[in-house]
C-alpha cells in the first residue's frame, strides 16, 4: 500500500541525520528506573531535509545501537526515507564483515514508517495494510501473592488485580516467587538452559497455578511465563501439572533456538505452546512454523525486524494458521508501534505491556494513550500518532546519555 500512496512523494525528501538516545532501564511500568535491569529503551530519531522526522525504538542499549550506526547510517543518509523495503533489504542482508544487527534495524524501520505516515498524513497502520481493528488488546503482568500455596492469599491477590486492571482479560505470571519459599532460593535463572525440576517441584508449581485459577475464576485467562530455561522432560512435566488450571499457553519453556525438541514438546503437550520474543526475522520463525512446533508466535517489534520484518513474520504465520501476539517491555514508542501493527495484522491477538496505573508510559507523549477495558485505542494521527514530551525524556535519560546526542 505504501508504494501506491507514496508514488508522487518519492524522491522529494532525503534523510539528513540519525540520532540515538538511551533511556533508563526498567520493567516495572511505574517508571523507567532500573527494575529487573534486563530490558532497555533506546530511541532512534531520523531527520530529513523537509523538517519531518521519525521516531523508532531499538531493542538494544544505546551504546550498541550507536556502534551499529557506523554500518547503517551511510546506507541511509542522503536516501529517500520512503523507500522502506529497499532499506530493509539492504540492511538485513548485510553479512560482511559482521552479521546484520536486527534490533538496531528494527528501530530504524519503525522510524522510517513514522516518517512515511507524516509525509502522507496517514497513520502507520493505514499504510501497512489498512486497519482490521481500531484497538489492540493488551495483556499485563502479575507475580501472584507472597505465599503461592495459600488459597486465601491468592483470592486477595486476584481481587487486587481486578481492581488494578478493570476489564483486562489476560495476565502473564511466572513462578519465580516460589523460590525462597517452597523451592530453594536461586533454584534457576533466566536463560540458564536445560534446567530440570524434580517431580515434587513440578507438583508445587502445579498446585500454585491451581490456586491461581480458582482465585481468578473461569473468566480471566493467564499465561505461564518461562524464560527458556527448561529441558524437555521438565517442559513436558510443566504441561502436565499445569493442564488442570487451563492456562492460555506456556511461554518459552525450552532454549531459544529451534531444534526438533520444540516439535516433540508440542506433540506431547496438553496445552498451547508459545515462543518468539528472542527470535529475529522470518528465517528464525520459519522452522518453528514449518515443523508445527508452536501454537502461537510472540515476536518483538523492536527486536525482530520492525514493521517491515514483523509483517513478513505475520504473513508467514498466516500460511500455517498460527496467531500472532507481540512482546513489549519498552517505552510508549514500542507500545504504540505494537498497536499500529496489531491493527493491521489479521491474525493478531494481543500485545504484552508493562502498563499499570501511574506508569510513566501514559505521560511520555503529548497526546497520551487511551486504554479502555484492556484495549489500547490505536492513534489516528499521522505516522505513529504521538509526539514525545521532551521533559519526560530528559528526566529519564540513562546515565551518561545526552538528549538526542
Amino acid at each position: 500500500m505504501l508504494d501506491t500512496l507514496a508514488g508522487s512523494e518519492k524522491g522529494r525528501i532525503r534523510i539528513t541525520a540519525i540520532k540515538v538516545m538511551g533511556l533508563k532501564r526498567g520493567t516495572s511500568g511505574q517508571s523507567l528506573e532500573t527494575d529487573a535491569g534486563i530490558f532497555t529503551q533506546s530511541l532512534i530519531k531520523i531527520e530529513t531535509d523537509a523538517g519531518i522526522y521519525g521516531i523508532g525504538e531499538a531493542g538494544a542499549v544505546a551504546s550498541s545501537v550507536r556502534a551499529h550506526m557506523l554500518d547503517y547510517a551511510p546506507m541511509l543518509i542522503g536516501q529517500d526515507p520512503l523507500e522502506i523495503e529497499k532499506h530493509y533489504q539492504n540492511m538485513t542482508s548485510k553479512m560482511h564483515a559482521a552479521m546484520a544487527h536486527i534490533p538496531t534495524i528494527s528501530g530504524l524501520d519503525i522510524a522510517l514508517w513514522d516518517i512515511a505516515g507524516k509525509v502522507l498524513q496517514r497513520p502507520v497502520s493505514s499504510l501497512l495494510t489498512g486497519r482490521f481493528r481500531n484497538e489492540a488488546t493488551l495483556y499485563c503482568h502479575g507475580i501472584g501473592p507472597k505465599d503461592w500455596l495459600d488459597k486465601a492469599a491468592w483470592h486477595d491477590w486476584a481481587r487486587q488485580h481486578r481492581e488494578t486492571f478493570p476489564g483486562w482479560q489476560t495476565v502473564k505470571i511466572g513462578f519465580e516467587p516460589l523460590m525462597g519459599t517452597y523451592l530453594p532460593p536461586n533454584r534457576w535463572g533466566i536463560a540458564q538452559p536445560s534446567t530440570t525440576l524434580s517431580q515434587n517441584e513440578l507438583r508445587i508449581v502445579g498446585k500454585g497455578f491451581e490456586n491461581c485459577r480458582e482465585a481468578l475464576g473461569p473468566d480471566l485467562d493467564f499465561i505461564v511465563h518461562c524464560h527458556n530455561e527448561w529441558d524437555l522432560p521438565t517442559s513436558i512435566g510443566l504441561t502436565e501439572v499445569l493442564a488442570p488450571s487451563s492456562p492460555l499457553w506456556l511461554e518459552d519453556p525450552l532454549p531459544v533456538t529451534y531444534s526438533d525438541t520444540w516439535k516433540f514438546l508440542k506433540q506431547a503437550a496438553r496445552m498451547r505452546i508459545a515462543t518468539g520474543e528472542k527470535l529475529e526475522l522470518p528465517r528464525e520463525f520459519y522452522p518453528f512454523l514449518a515443523n508445527g512446533a508452536v501454537d502461537v508466535i510472540h515476536p518483538d517489534l523492536v527486536y525482530a525486524g520492525g514493521f517491515t520484518g514483523c509483517r513478513k513474520i505475520a504473513d508467514l504465520a498466516e500460511m500455517f494458521y498460527v496467531p500472532v501476539i507481540l512482546h513489549c517491555v519498552g517505552s510508549v514508542v514500542h507500545l504504540v508501534a505494537n498497536a499500529h501493527f496489531g491493527a493491521s495484522v489479521r491474525n493478531f491477538i494481543m500485545s504484552e505491556t508493562v502498563l499499570r496505573p501511574g506508569s510513566i508510559i501514559y505521560d511520555m507523549s503529548e497526546e497520551g494513550i487511551k486504554v479502555v477495558d484492556g484495549k489500547l485505542i490505536v492513534p489516528t494521527g499521522p505516522g505513529l500518532g504521538i509526539t514525545l514530551r521532551q521533559d519526560i525524556l530528559r528526566a529519564n535519560l540513562a546515565e551518561g546519555e545526552i538528549y538526542w546526542g
